[in-house]
């Protein structure tokens, strides 16, 4: 038996006996305006686009044009997401807005013709199959709206819908395909409440941000653009990280509820191994729990005070624990959209809950800017390509030595140095910790002695590295903590004087021997 979509009339499809929940003023404004757009010319087809942070109740929004729409048109509506979780979600809001729909996932064979709804929630791979397997009538349907709209599953699915508007919603209307520019799919964005006002009146919480510097010269681009897991599971696995984290947490979280994010389930399940040896309560999430795992560890993770839970990205959507106290950036990403998840799972009121940590290890407060600082989304939607280039050349600067530089020094295979590394070695070895802008000389002084025929042209050749001895000295110099700028400038100088009177020194050593020869 078809699913009959257009069979029959529902009796009372707007009416449940949940209590209706009332818009905020901002997105009673912001239901009005999307209305008026669809409204506008009903002959039409729109495809629109709106935005609203993490927080700000997109779900609220959507609910309230999907009850207005099938109480003005008596037209269908399908809300389409891509988690299970957020099918759950998106279904209870519709109800709580009085809509009473029904959702099409796996377990949904067949819908009997008595069972006629005008709202349904459906999952995305799920509805696609549906459709193609001819259970589904397409044209009767009014309106689309897409939850999660930046996911690129949606697009080949919206145009199935030949007589249907489309509204598509999403925290940041940026795809994460350079290739797929969401403009390209909808004609027109809408942006709703900024997250600064937000926080200003009360509806999200206000983030104190703690960002470390971070040494990620060892991340690699993957195929997507992100940074690969194996490479991040390299770098945060390593011991300095591990202290790093550590230290962080004891200084900014410790006895807070808190949620560290991780790029790969090596670095989660050795994140979880340190803390749980340290005797802090801490639990592990991956994909790879039963539905029955991960319920408990939600559940124990929202009932323990101070609790601990370290995961990866399947956190980042479907997810809603107001009562997060602290969200730790244990990674680095290129996805403007991963960044804003990943601190949105710390940014809801709760109770006395007024403000949130922020503790980024992956430099990604630098990459981006503050959560909370303004955005021009409408610039971002408008001209996706330009922010993409942005985000690439800052992702291309992490690895900081370019191949022009590498050119000079055909000579030496390593011309690399972390200095965060070596720090943490220094004092893991009770070594002095100068010994760090000590090495890091030497091995300058090499490369450019290996490389040169006389002290003038080693000379000469050292000035190449201006730019990577500012960067290994401000390194250096965030290592040590609290430095004053004049002290890094002496720093730099001295480095510098150093590294001529080093060179020098060790081509005297070598013309010695070779005359001793």
């Amino acid at each position: 038996m078809q699913f009959a979509l257009g069979a029959g009339r529902c009796k009372s499809p707007l009416h449940s006996r949940v209590k209706k929940s009332k818009p905020h003023y901002y997105q009673q404004q912001d239901i009005d305006s999307l209305f008026s757009k669809l409204k506008a010319d009903n002959t039409r087809q729109k495809r629109l686009l709106y935005q609203l942070p993490t927080g700000g109740g997109k779900t609220m929004v959507f609910s309230e044009i999907a009850r207005r729409y099938i109480e003005q048109y008596q037209r269908k509506v399908i809300v389409l997401t891509h988690r299970t979780e957020l099918c759950r979600q998106t279904t209870q809001a519709l109800k709580n807005a009085g809509v009473i729909n029904k959702v099409i996932d796996s377990q949904v064979k067949t819908v009997r013709r008595k069972d006629v709804f005008k709202c349904y929630v459906a999952m995305v791979e799920t509805l696609k199959n549906r459709i193609k397997d001819g259970l589904i009538p397409t044209s009767d349907v009014g309106l689309v709206i897409v939850d999660e709209a930046h996911h690129n599953s949606f697009h080949k699915l919206l145009g199935k819908f030949e007589n249907a508007s489309v509204i598509g919603v999403t925290a940041t209307p940026l795809s994460a395909d350079v290739n797929l520019p969401m403009n390209k799919f909808y004609e027109e964005l809408l942006v709703g409440e900024p997250i600064a006002s937000l926080i200003e009146q009360g509806f999200l919480a206000s983030p104190k941000v703690y960002a470390y510097d971070v040494e990620l010269n060892t991340l690699k681009p993957g195929l997507n653009g992100d940074f690969t897991q194996s490479s991040s599971d390299q770098l945060y696995s390593s011991e300095g990280m591990l202290d790093l984290l550590m230290k962080a947490y004891r200084a900014h979280s410790l006895n807070k509820k808190t949620l560290i994010f991780n790029n790969g389930i090596v670095a989660s399940r050795i994140v979880f191994e340190s803390f749980h040896a340290a005797g802090y309560p801490i639990r592990h999430l991956d994909n790879k729990a039963s539905a029955t795992e991960r319920q408990e560890i939600l559940n124990w993770y929202k009932k323990t005070r101070g609790a601990i839970l370290t995961s990866i990205s399947i956190l980042t959507t479907g997810f809603d624990e107001p009562s997060i106290q602290s969200v730790i950036l244990n990674r680095a990403t290129t996805s403007l959209t991963l960044y804003h998840q990943m601190v949105g799972r710390g940014s809801r009121t709760y109770r006395n809950k007024k403000t949130f940590q922020i503790i980024d290890l992956g430099n990604n407060v630098e990459r981006f800017g503050d959560w909370h600082a303004p955005t021009d989304w409408n610039e971002i939607f408008a001209n996706p390509q330009n922010y993409h280039d942005q985000i690439s050349k800052s992702t291309t600067e992490i690895h900081y030595i370019s191949p022009e530089l590498k050119s000079k020094f055909p000579n030496t295979l390593e011309v690399s140095f972390d200095v965060f590394a070596a720090y943490q070695h220094a004092l893991a070895t009770n070594q002095k910790t100068k010994n760090v802008i000590r090495d890091s000389i030497r091995q300058h002084a090499a490369m450019c002695v290996d490389n040169s025929d006389s002290v003038v042209a080693a000379l000469a050749l050292s000035t190449e590295l201006d730019k990577e001895i500012d960067y290994r000295v401000k390194q250096y110099a965030k290592c040590l903590g609290n430095v004053t700028a004049n002290y890094t400038r002496w720093l730099k100088e001295d480095y510098k004087t150093r590294l001529k009177s080093m060179i020098q020194k060790v081509l005297v050593r070598r013309n010695m021997l070779k005359e001793a020869m």
